[in-house]
């Protein structure tokens, strides 16, 4: 008897592993609202013959697989669906074969999200659960004979304004430039080739837009947009028989280059960028850098959208869905244009950079970088030869270099005279004993000294030290302040701590550890290098606390009307720290030795510091050098600007003398 029960059992297992698939198909499939949100997922993958196999006999009988494709296709193509979902809210069984199941279904039209709520019937054929088609299940109401139609309205795009009001990104007139295949004569290919060439395309890309299924000899195919003022470019263009052009909308510039960096651009979406913002459509036009990125949400608006039943006649017949266009903000900014556009004429033709801050109320008035790029041709498109050239140009002109970080050079220093003052173990009294132009402590240091540009007689105090930029004075200051006291200081001025603004800023560092490591390393950085980086945003933030009474603003870009003024940090320095180092960097400029005495204009009391930074490899290597000029007014009402200048192979140019006459003629009037 045992032996017979154990036969059986064998049999029965074999049996399940042989229907084994069919039993996990059928577990799968013998639930109604599995069958529903598996047809559901194939709409999502366009697999409409799949979608066909899933539909019941009866409803076979009244739809061809091809029709049932064409129709699926174009109405769920023709209305650029995306991410179609359900929620089941009901399942009711009406019969042993028959089951209703009420839901609501979710999806991205055009760049909008709607909803509806569906019925459809699941029915049991053969066994198989099956989808109990019509074409109201595409949307409710919609017969056999009825059309989906979809009408847009595209919001549009809002404005990036400076402080004053003035079109920093708007919209505006281009020029694009087509082709009407009809037109294009017996030397097509010929044509197609100049055409390409002027515009810096492919021969291939052409031809495969006027393979387009829409396109007939009397079409007119758009092939590239191209900025209105390119005269030059169009009347080549439009001696090529086939070519027309139109105008059309865009977004426009003003500034061009002068704000590349900081409107940035807009461009076609990708599919990558789709994926992620479900709202948009395939035809959407994104942020693609810069404050047209960081603003991407408010400038974007929301298209209008109205998706309608038509009958067979084109009447409509019912609303699905309607929804009202709302434009996108305006955003205004603290940004003076003319003083953007003057100082970008100043350095366009060097590497370097332009930081002016309120130093009252931390807005931003001018943000430069230089080389810049044209951004208005990034708007309308690059080839990819163009793009490729721009990233592999060595003056990398795509970097916002406001944005990095870099050595400060002697621009430190008064930061480090700040820290010793206010942690009482630097007096401004305190003198050091040395000569010359080279100085170690001992002999620990083995071959290793610390140099500095010139020698000078008298005391080798604070204020003689700023005053003729003296690196040893500030090697051993930071020394006498000690490594505790001086990261500590760094520490409460944000020292390797993200700071809030609306674009990205690389983080401040006083070195690639958490620590200083060495005692030469420590001297360095006490006048700028070492391991000592500084974002040049975050710069003009920490000078600004030599203004506000050691209180450090915090920077910002939006426009705001009677905006209380916030701190990034208080009380980093001690008010007397503040008092004497604002008095010696006003010394800076005003005392005949002083190394910024260039910058001293009648009228308007500034306080500055130059700075030069080597690039190095090794202390023994040639490399170039950047120059650094910062600086603040004092008492100055109508400019209360700090601003933070560089420049880099200073050594090739000048350095800080290069930029002080560029900063100066912001103040002469």
């Amino acid at each position: 008897m045992k032996k017979i029960i154990i036969i059986i059992s064998v049999i029965v297992c074999l049996s399940i592993l042989a229907v084994g698939g069919f039993l996990i198909y059928s577990s799968k499939t013998t639930k109604p609202e599995n069958i529903l949100n598996e047809y559901i997922s194939k709409i999502n993958e366009a697999k409409y013959n799949e979608m066909y196999e899933m539909i019941s006999d009866r409803s076979k009988g009244q739809i061809t697989e091809e029709d049932f494709v064409k129709r699926n296709k174009n109405i769920y193509e023709g209305i650029d669906m995306s991410n179609l979902k359900i929620d089941i809210k009901n399942i009711e069984k009406e019969s042993s074969k028959k089951y209703a199941i009420t839901y609501i279904t979710s999806m991205n039209v055009s760049g909008q999200n709607i909803s509806f709520e569906n019925r459809s019937n699941i029915i049991k054929e053969d066994n198989k659960l099956k989808i109990d088609w019509s074409s109201n299940m595409i949307f409710p109401n919609l017969n056999v004979t009825d059309k989906v139609k979809v009408s847009t309205s595209k919001a549009i795009r809002g404005k990036i304004l400076d402080r004053n009001g003035k079109e920093l990104a708007t919209n505006g007139k281009i020029s694009s430039v087509g082709i009407v295949p009809g037109k294009l004569g017996e030397n097509k290919t010929e044509s197609i080739n100049k055409i390409a060439e002027l515009l810096n395309l492919s021969s291939e890309t052409i031809e495969n837009k006027l393979k387009a299924s829409w396109v007939k000899d009397e079409s007119f195919v758009p092939i590239k947009n191209v900025s209105m003022d390119e005269n030059d470019l169009k009347e080549k263009l439009l001696q090529i028989k086939g070519v027309m052009i139109s105008s059309t909308n865009g977004r426009i510039y003003p500034l061009g280059e002068a704000a590349a960096h900081l409107t940035g651009y807009i461009q076609s979406i990708t599919k990558e960028e789709l994926e992620k913002n479900p709202e948009y459509s395939s035809t959407s036009l994104i942020g693609k850098t810069g404050l047209e990125k960081r603003y991407e949400k408010e400038l974007k608006g929301k298209d209008g959208i109205e998706i309608y039943i038509a009958d067979s006649e084109g009447n409509k017949k019912d609303t699905i869905i309607k929804k009202e266009k709302v434009d996108g903000e305006n955003i205004k900014i603290t940004i003076d244009s003319i003083i953007q556009n003057n100082l970008y004429k100043e350095l366009k033709n060097d590497e370097g950079l332009f930081v002016v801050m309120n130093h009252k109320t931390g807005e931003i008035i001018a943000l430069v970088s230089t080389p810049s790029y044209n951004v208005n041709k990034m708007a309308l498109g690059v080839s990819s030869e163009e793009w490729k050239e721009l990233q592999e140009n060595e003056k990398t002109p795509l970097i916002a270099r406001y944005t990095q970080k870099y050595c400060p050079g002697s621009t430190f220093k008064p930061i480090t005279g700040a820290i010793g003052l206010s942690t009482n173990s630097l007096k401004n009294t305190d003198t050091f004993s040395y000569s010359g132009k080279s100085w170690q402590k001992d002999k620990s240091w083995g071959d290793y000294n610390i140099t500095t540009l010139t020698a000078y007689s008298g005391e080798k105090n604070l204020k003689n030290a700023l005053i003729h930029s003296d690196n040893i004075y500030f090697a051993q200051a930071t020394l006498q302040s000690g490594k505790d006291n001086f990261i500590d200081g760094l520490k409460k001025l944000k020292f390797g701590e993200d700071i809030d603004f609306e674009l990205n800023l690389s983080k401040s560092q006083f070195s690639n550890s958490d620590t200083i490591k060495s005692e030469t390393l420590l001297a360095d950085s006490g006048y700028g290098q070492g391991q000592i980086l500084v974002n040049p945003i975050h710069m003009a933030s920490i000078y600004s606390s030599f203004a506000n009474n050691g209180n450090m603003v915090k920077p910002y870009l939006k426009y705001k009307e009677n905006k209380e003024t916030e701190y990034l940090a208080k009380e980093v320095f001690t008010k007397d720290a503040v008092q004497e180092i604002k008095n010696d960097l006003i010394q800076v400029v005003e005392n005949p030795e002083g190394t910024a005495k260039d910058m001293k204009i009648n009228g308007v009391t500034i306080a500055g510091k130059t700075g030069t930074a080597e690039l190095k490899v090794s202390k023994d290597s040639e490399g170039d050098t950047i120059g650094w000029f910062d600086c603040f007014t004092v008492d100055d009402s109508n400019m209360p600007y700090v601003i933070v200048g560089m420049v880099e192979k200073a050594n090739k140019n000048g350095g800080s003398h290069y930029v002080i006459p560029m900063i100066r003629r912001l103040f002469i009037k």
